[in-house]
C-alpha cells in the first residue's frame, strides 16, 4: 500500500527534546552512610559489563573469589531454594514468566535480573516490587564489610560479583519461598553458579560474546551448560542438533537430567499456534503436557513469536518445580503468566511520538523483534535508533534490521565501553541495505532527531541492547516528570 505523501500526513505535537545532562559538581569520596554514597561506593566497582572484552584480564572469570566473597558472609544462598536460568537470548524473558507465576501461585518469589533499565535496583526483586533504597544500602554496607580479606588474597571483587551477593542476602533476609536467577554472562563460571537450584534451564543458544564464550555455538553451549548440576533437572528448548549433543555430554558427565521442549520420547509434549481474536488481539497460545502438568491454551504475555519457546520453558520449569514439592496450579499459572512485566520488551515509554524500546541484542532476537512490531503494532513508517555491543553478530543484526526499519539512526549507549562507534555501524550496513542512514553522538540526540523526524502514526523503535533501551527510557522517563 502506498503511503501518503508528506504533505498529508499529519505531524505529531512538537518533536519530543530530550534536555542535555547539567554537568555533573566534583564529588567527594563516598561514604557507606547514605543511600547515595553506598551506589556511588557499588557502581565504582569494575564492571565487566560495560568493559571491552579484549581489555578484560582472563583471571576475572573466577568462580574462587565468589565463594570466598559468599563463605565470608555466611552463604545465604544456601538458605533460599532457587531456579537457575542461562542462555543467550529470552533467559530474562523466561525468568520474569517464571517469577510472575510462582507469585501467582502464593509464594514468595525473589527475582534476580540484569542488566537493568533504568534504575540498578531493578535487578533485585521479590515479587512486583524493587528492593527499597533501605535495603539496598544495607545490603552494600554488608557486602563492603566483608571485602578486606576476599580481595587481599583473590584480587578486587566486580560489580557483578558484589550485586549478586546483595541479592542472595536480600531474598535470605526476606525469607523469600523461591528465588529466579538469571546467569549474567555463559554458565560456568558466572558468579550465579555458585547455587543448587531446584531446577535449571537453558534458553536457546546463539553467537554472542564470542571473545570470551568462544567463536562456535558448540563452544557457548558448553560453556552455558555449565550451570547443570548432579542429580538436577536441566530443561532447554529446540535446539541445533549440535548444540543438544554438546548438552547431552555435559549433563551426562555431570550426572544431570536433561529434558528437551517437545522432543518426541523426552516426556515434554509441546505445541504452540499463531491466533486473533477481538479482546485479546493477536497472540500466541501455548500446550505443554508431561506426567504431572497439563497447560492447556495459555496466552503467551509477551509479544512476539519467539516468545513461545520461552514460555514453554517457562512452564517445563514449574512442572519441575511440583517434583520438588511446590504447588503449582494451571488457574494461577494463567493468571501469573497475564501479569508478566514486559520491562525493555517492546515496551512502550512514549505516546506522542510513539516509542517503544527493546533489548534485542542478537541476530535472532532483532528479526523477532521486526516480525513482533509487523504482527502486533500498527504504524506507517518505522525509524529504527540503533547501537550493540562489538562482541555480538554485529552484521547478523543489521541484515535484519534492514528488513524491517524504514530508516536508521545508529548511536551509542552513554559509557558502553564495548558499544561499536556509530560510524562503523553506519559503514556496515551500507554494505547490506541501501535504505536511509543517520548518526547521532549519543541516545539524547538520537531521540531527538528521530522524534523531529516522524509524523502521528510513525513508531521509533530503541534496540540493539538493554544498555541503549535502558538510557532512552530512562530519558524519556524524566522528560514525563518535567
Amino acid at each position: 500500500m502506498a503511503r501518503p505523501s508528506d504533505t498529508t500526513r499529519k505531524k505529531t505535537k512538537p518533536a519530543v527534546e530530550v534536555a542535555a545532562a547539567e554537568p555533573a559538581a566534583p564529588r567527594k569520596p563516598p561514604s557507606l552512610a547514605t543511600y547515595e554514597g553506598a551506589v556511588e561506593f557499588l557502581l565504582s566497582r569494575a564492571n565487566v559489563e560495560r568493559t571491552n572484552p579484549a581489555k578484560i584480564d582472563p583471571r576475572v572469570w573466577r568462580l574462587d573469589r565468589m565463594r570466598a566473597l559468599m563463605d565470608a558472609l555466611g552463604n545465604p544462598q544456601r538458605d533460599v531454594k532457587c531456579v537457575h536460568v542461562a542462555g543467550s537470548k529470552g533467559k530474562g524473558s523466561t525468568c520474569e514468566m517464571v517469577a510472575s507465576c510462582l507469585t501467582a501461585c502464593g509464594y514468595a518469589t525473589g527475582l534476580y535480573t540484569s542488566p537493568h533499565l533504568v534504575d540498578v535496583r531493578e535487578r533485585i526483586r521479590v515479587g512486583r516490587d524493587v528492593i527499597s533504597k533501605d535495603a539496598f544500602a544495607e545490603q552494600i554496607r554488608k557486602v563492603a564489610a566483608a571485602l578486606a580479606p576476599v580481595e587481599k588474597k583473590l584480587g578486587e571483587v566486580t560489580f557483578f560479583e558484589f550485586i549478586t551477593a546483595m541479592a542472595f542476602l536480600h531474598f535470605a533476609n526476606e525469607a523469600v519461598d523461591v528465588a529466579v536467577i538469571e546467569v549474567g554472562l555463559g554458565g560456568r563460571l558466572d558468579s550465579t553458579n555458585i547455587i543448587e537450584p531446584e531446577v535449571c534451564a537453558i534458553t536457546s543458544i546463539q553467537l554472542e560474546h564470542t571473545q570470551i564464550l568462544g567463536d562456535t555455538v558448540e563452544k557457548i553451549a558448553r560453556e552455558k551448560a555449565g550451570i547443570m548440576k548432579p542429580g538436577v533437572t536441566c530443561v532447554t528448548v529446540p535446539q541445533k542438533p549440535s548444540v543438544i549433543e554438546v548438552f547431552r555430554e555435559v549433563a551426562s558427565a555431570t550426572g544431570a537430567e536433561l529434558r528437551v521442549l517437545g522432543e518426541q520420547g523426552g516426556g515434554v509434549e509441546f505445541s504452540h499456534r499463531f491466533e486473533a481474536s477481538p479482546d485479546v488481539g493477536h497472540h500466541i497460545k501455548v500446550n505443554l503436557s508431561t506426567a504431572k502438568s497439563n497447560f492447556e491454551h495459555l496466552v503467551v504475555p509477551l509479544r512476539g513469536e519467539h516468545q513461545a519457546y520461552n514460555c514453554g520453558l517457562a512452564m517445563a520449569i514449574l512442572d519441575k518445580l511440583k517434583d520438588r514439592g511446590f504447588e503449582i496450579r494451571e488457574r494461577e499459572v494463567a493468571k501469573g503468566l497475564a501479569n508478566t512485566p514486559n520491562y525493555g520488551r517492546l515496551e512502550q515509554v512514549c505516546a506522542s511520538p510513539r516509542i517503544i524500546v527493546d533489548g534485542a541484542h542478537n541476530p535472532e532476537s532483532v528479526h523477532g523483534l521486526m516480525r513482533a512490531i509487523g504482527a502486533h503494532l500498527k504504524y506507517d513508517s518505522m525509524v529504527v535508533i540503533f547501537g550493540c555491543a562489538a562482541d555480538k553478530d554485529v552484521p547478523g543484526m543489521l541484515a535484519k534490521l534492514a528488513l524491517g526499519a524504514d530508516k536508521i539512526i545508529f548511536t551509542k549507549a552513554t559509557g558502553h565501553a564495548r558499544g561499536v562507534e556509530p560510524r562503523e555501524l553506519q559503514r556496515r550496513f551500507g554494505e547490506v541495505s541501501h535504505k536511509m542512514t543517520q548518526i547521532a553522538p549519543s541516545v539524547k540526540d538520537a531521540i531527538n532527531m528521530a522524534s523531529r523526524a516522524v509524523h502521528r502514526d510513525d513508531l521509533v523503535c530503541v534496540t540493539g541492547s538493554f544498555y541503549l533501551a535502558g538510557e532512552a527510557k530512562k530519558l524519556l522517563s524524566a522528560l514525563k516528570k518535567t
